[in-house]
């Protein structure tokens, strides 16, 4: 991509929700909301949970399908599309930023957007009009995470939101036994609020053994896997940046916390 640079793009962490959170009263319009507070970005870099793949994989570089990552639902979802424009230079540097010895990057040119990252591009940028490249996670250390992010940073300065696609707490199987909000959940979800206030980078990186329910709340841990990719992309001089969050609560249970960092 061009050097030439506008301010610096900060890098979010979503909660993404199911393809049901377009019929939400109120999801929709926090996205949308978020999104009209950012500065217009030249480009989108998604890493989202339901794309795991070894080496690191970069998706389609022109517009594909979307990949409809999900069963049982009525049809209208099948229906949904966002053919935003392929991503071809911002696939050139990710390429640059992180080809490395031991560290190789493939290219899988037929791999649409997946769930994890069309539902919220849908809500926060419904005209499909800015070019989109995701990217697979190759782990689910947040170490090596983090230090993805770090190596992607750069990419900040050239206009690119770079947007990590989760869930803040996610257990299915739990939820098909509870009502309400589990407590698992809002533990979990007051601890890490309160390991991002503080800044503590150790405690979230240990999140399974430091958070209450660390298990319970990520039985499986690819939906907070893509935190510590924004999470190393937002460190400036080995320090975490600000952040906030700008969307909390919880829908279906699971806590929809979602993050920027400035």
């Amino acid at each position: 991509m061009s050097a030439a640079t506008q301010e610096r793009m900060p890098a979010l962490y979503l909660s993404h929700g199911a393809p049901p959170l377009a019929d939400d009263p109120v999801w929709p319009g926090q996205l949308a909301a978020w999104s009209a507070d950012l500065p217009r970005p030249k480009a989108i870099l998604m890493v989202s949970a339901h794309w795991e793949e070894a080496p690191l994989a970069l998706g389609a570089t022109h517009t594909v399908p979307l990949v409809y990552d999900f069963w049982g639902f009525p049809e209208h979802y099948y229906q949904v599309r966002y053919a935003a424009p392929g991503a071809p230079e911002l696939a050139d540097s990710v390429r640059k930023l992180l080809r490395a010895p031991g560290m190789p990057v493939q290219d899988i040119p037929d791999r649409g957007l997946d769930h994890g990252a069309y539902v919220p591009l849908v809500e926060m940028f419904p005209a499909a009009d800015i070019p989109v490249l995701q990217i697979s996670m190759p782990t689910l250390d947040p170490v090596r995470l983090m230090d993805i992010g770090r190596k992607l940073a750069p990419l900040r300065d050239e206009g690119v939101l770079i947007v990590g696609s989760g869930f803040f707490t996610h257990n299915l199987a739990a939820l098909r036994h509870a009502g309400g909000v589990p407590s698992w959940s809002s533990e979990f979800d007051d601890w890490g609020r309160r390991a991002l206030e503080a800044r503590d980078w150790d405690a979230l990186l240990d999140f399974l053994h430091k958070a209450p329910a660390g298990r319970y709340a990520h039985p499986r841990t690819e939906h907070f896997a893509p935190l510590f990719v924004t999470m190393g992309a937002a460190e400036a001089g080995g320090r975490p940046s600000a952040h906030r969050s700008v969307i909390d609560g919880f829908w279906m249970g699971m806590a929809k916390r979602s993050v920027q960092f400035d």
